[in-house]
């Protein structure tokens, strides 16, 4: 039996409210080119004429799990998987620049591009059931959708042990941890969400949050390591973060030290170099910074390695290359990523706050 093609974004306009639903749920909403097209095409019909902009996940179990991985790693798909970026990060930016409040409603598992279609707009409502990650390192690639500014500037070096170690925040831990800035039960979401779309002036939103979002009195789960993170992340150098873990020499320190050298010890040294970058550049920057790399990593050994040894062979062992930290020289294996393409061999992203219309 052939199932019925479904979109995988539904664009609904309700009381001059723009909602829209990502809706792959048997693949966890993992976003692709179409999803991003469709994205897209509906916040530039909606900047200007909806009063807001609503985002959820279709399912109970993720708001978006990410990409669609297996198809990044198919010589035959790099160019849609190049046009899949550059609508996707165009998509990041516009988010950021919408006049008009966007709430996203991140029930459930929530990584990679689902936290592009979140983190930059202005409402994110986390459940128990969110779980947040960039765990890109895990698969040889970078953090991406805008992660070079976010990161960053999240408390002390919380971003840096995130995006270097691809640890999860779960349920109320994504608030506490910056990720989200509303705690909501999945239970309350359909009120809440109806009472968003009655709203009659969205300057009443915060009146509609506060109702349906108590103030949360748990404490964040990380709070008896941050001094450590911040600590131990204040570093120029992957090799100076391991050397501040073993100087720490706890529990944590040694499960941390475990899980940087299982990851892609390439990904870790760009990744770091990227963080460092963008904590001074301008969402935009990071962005072009971001479609530069991302169009080597698609071509990179490690990557395809990495989405191999997880979907693949599902052995959960890649062979990275270089294998170990201290073999990746930054000059050879890290730098040459982030080196400009020439002129006529990549477009930039047309990310201005005048959008072009179509691509």
């Amino acid at each position: 039996m052939v199932l019925p093609k479904t979109d995988s974004v539904l664009a609904e306009e309700r009381n001059n409210k723009g909602i829209l639903t990502l809706n792959r749920p048997k693949v966890l909403n993992a976003a692709n080119y179409e999803m991003a097209e469709k994205v897209f095409v509906a916040l530039n019909k909606w900047r200007d004429t909806k009063s807001m902009v609503i985002i959820k996940g279709s399912g109970d179990r993720a708001f978006c799990a990410g990409s669609d991985l297996k198809q990044l790693i198919e010589p035959s798909e790099f160019e849609t998987n190049v046009k899949f970026f550059k609508v996707e990060y165009t998509v990041n930016f516009m988010i950021a620049n919408l006049k008009i409040p966007y709430i996203s409603l991140i029930d459930g598992i929530i990584m990679g591009g689902g936290v592009g279609y979140s983190i930059h707009g202005k409402y994110r409502i986390a459940t128990e059931r969110t779980v947040f990650a960039m765990p890109e390192t895990k698969i040889g690639a970078m953090p991406d959708i805008g992660s070079s500014y976010f990161l960053p500037r999240l408390k002390g070096k919380l971003g840096y042990y995130l995006g270097l170690t691809g640890s999860r925040l779960t349920g109320i831990d994504a608030l506490h941890g910056g990720i989200a800035t509303h705690y909501c039960d999945s239970a309350r979401l359909p009120q809440l969400e109806g009472a968003l779309i009655n709203l009659q002036n969205a300057n009443d939103i915060e009146q509609v949050l506060d109702e349906y979002c108590p103030k949360i009195k748990s404490e964040f789960s990380l709070a008896k390591h941050l001094s450590q993170i911040n600590k131990c992340f204040n570093a120029s150098t992957i090799e100076e973060i391991l050397t501040n873990l073993e100087e720490d020499d706890t529990e944590w320190s040694k499960q941390t030290i475990k899980v940087l050298r299982t990851v892609s010890p390439v990904s870790l040294k760009l990744t770091l170099h990227q963080l460092q970058l963008g904590a001074s550049y301008s969402l935009g920057e990071c962005l072009q910074m971001e479609y530069q790399l991302v169009r080597r990593i698609l071509k990179h050994d490690d990557f395809h390695e990495g989405i191999k040894a997880l979907l693949v062979r599902k052995d959960n062992k890649p062979k990275w290359n270089p294998a170990r930290i201290e073999d990746v020289i930054l000059e050879k294996h890290v730098l040459p990523f982030f080196k400009h393409f020439p002129d006529n061999d990549i477009d930039e992203l047309p990310i201005s706050v005048k959008l072009i219309s179509k691509f």
